[in-house]
C-alpha cells in the first residue's frame, strides 16, 4: 500500500519537475541538499529563469566541499539575483541577459538603471554592457562613474566591441599576478 501511494504521487507531480533533475546535482549532492536545490530550479523554471545557472551554482559549492545548506543558501540567493534581473529587463530577457543583470545588480545597480539600459536598446544586447558594469566596479571604479561610462556608450550606440574596449581603456593597471 506505502508503494502504491508512493508511485501515486510521484505520477501526481508535474512533468517539469523531472526537467529539475540534473544527473550532475544527483552525483555531487548529498540526499539532503539535493531535494532543496531542484525545489529551486523548479521554482526557476516555473518563473521562466534560466535553470543552468544555479546548477552552476551548485556545483561550485559541492566543488568547494560547502556544507549542504550554504549551497542551498547559495542558489536560492542567486534565483533572487535573476528575479529581480528579470524584473529589470522583462521576461524577453536572454539567459545571459539575465546572467549580466544580476551580476551588475550585486555590483550596486539599481533596477532602475538596468531599465533605463533596457529601454536604450544597445546593439547585440544588453549582456555585454551589463557585464562590463559590473566588471568595471570590481576593478574598482564607483558605480556611478560605472554606469555613467556604460549608460553614455549605450546611448550613442555602441556595439559590443566598444563596450568591451571600454572595459579594456577603463581597467585599473598594475602588476600582473
Amino acid at each position: 500500500m506505502l508503494r502504491l501511494t508512493a508511485l501515486l504521487l510521484f505520477l501526481s507531480l508535474p512533468a517539469d519537475n523531472a526537467a529539475a533533475q540534473d544527473p550532475r546535482l544527483t552525483a555531487r549532492l548529498d540526499s539532503v541538499t539535493l531535494p532543496k536545490v531542484e525545489a529551486v530550479l523548479l521554482t526557476a523554471q516555473r518563473r521562466g529563469l534560466p535553470v543552468e545557472p544555479l546548477v552552476q551554482k551548485a556545483l561550485e559549492g559541492a566543488s568547494k566541499r560547502a556544507p549542504g545548506p550554504r549551497i542551498v543558501t547559495a542558489v536560492e540567493t542567486m534565483l533572487a539575483d535573476l528575479t529581480r534581473a528579470q524584473q529589470g529587463l522583462g521576461r524577453p530577457a536572454t539567459a545571459d541577459e539575465l546572467v549580466a543583470g544580476a551580476a551588475a545588480l550585486r555590483a550596486g545597480a539599481t533596477l532602475e538603471m538596468v531599465d533605463q539600459l533596457r529601454r536604450t536598446e544597445p546593439d547585440g544586447g544588453l549582456a555585454v554592457p551589463l557585464a562590463v558594469f559590473a566588471d568595471l566596479v570590481a576593478g574598482g571604479m564607483t558605480v556611478n562613474a560605472a554606469w555613467h561610462s556604460v549608460e553614455d556608450l549605450a546611448q550613442r550606440g555602441g556595439d559590443e566591441d566598444e563596450f568591451m574596449e571600454l572595459r579594456e581603456r577603463v581597467r585599473p593597471t598594475g602588476p600582473s599576478p
